[in-house]
């Protein structure tokens, strides 16, 4: 088994808790209009890695997670390569590495027998979900996304019911999640969940630009800035977050 990979990190900060190795997986349902990685979309270009060829890679780098770091599997959308991330993160766990994945839990159908039952084993292997819910209205996650937001939201009651620890991030961007209304209804979403530990707000930039210009895309958010600090506090008030960029639950 090969998975499709786009990139490799081996000092993240920012995907989890600690000093992490992040592997970014390539393909990605959504098409969210401010994402800054849209070479990840598709399958193609990809470097093809196995289990074993990954863990020679990550094992390098081992001594410098500490006890908080660990592994982190992000994307495009890492979970349309579930089957590859069950066995990485199973030979993971047999090594004490701490495993993260950062999703935003559209491929979950709680309908579809199989698909559930590899979500129960993802489970079983991973210690945290970063949850990206990128609106909680669903009519308007399908304007930002080209996708409607029932998986998602069924994937962060999933992980609730079965008391999976989760970070929910959700990015601030002006004229479109920058919205008391769907701030409040998401805050009393996460309030219904067991196992949230973190709420994350992410502020909307301009970094990826710069890809789509390469890819020749046109850029859908052309004319929208980042949000101002005094936007941003606004959002984390609504949010309840309670000291700047997190709160812990």
């Amino acid at each position: 088994m090969k998975a499709r990979i786009h990139s490799l990190e081996s000092f993240g900060t920012v995907d989890g808790p600690g000093i992490r190795f992040v592997i970014f997986f390539k393909g990605c349902p959504l098409r969210c209009q401010y994402c800054h990685n849209p070479d990840t979309w598709t399958q193609d270009n990809a470097k093809l890695y196995s289990v074993e060829e990954l863990l020679e890679e990550i094992v390098k780098y081992q001594s410098y997670f500490g006890e908080d770091g660990g592994v982190t599997v992000s994307g495009g959308e890492p979970l349309l390569q579930i089957d590859f991330i069950i066995e990485l993160f199973t030979q993971l766990k047999k090594l004490n590495i701490h495993t993260a994945c950062d999703t935003s839990g559209v491929t979950f159908h709680k309908k579809d027998k199989e698909n559930v039952k590899k979500h129960l084993e993802l489970l079983k292997v991973t210690d945290l979900f970063l949850l990206d819910i990128k609106h909680i209205d669903s009519e308007e996650h399908k304007k930002l996304t080209k996708v409607e937001n029932e998986n998602i939201l069924e994937f962060a009651r999933f992980l609730s019911d079965h008391h999976k620890s989760m970070w929910i991030r959700h990015v601030i961007v002006p004229g479109i999640t920058l919205d008391k209304v769907y701030l409040e209804k998401l805050r009393q979403f996460i309030d219904t969940l067991n196992g949230v530990e973190k709420i994350e707000a992410l502020p909307y930039h301009t970094m990826g630009k710069v890809k789509y210009q390469n890819l020749g895309i046109e850029y859908p958010l052309d004319t929208v800035l980042p949000p101002s600090k005094e936007e941003m506090n606004f959002a984390k008030e609504v949010l309840g977050i309670q000291d700047g960029n997190e709160e812990e639950k």
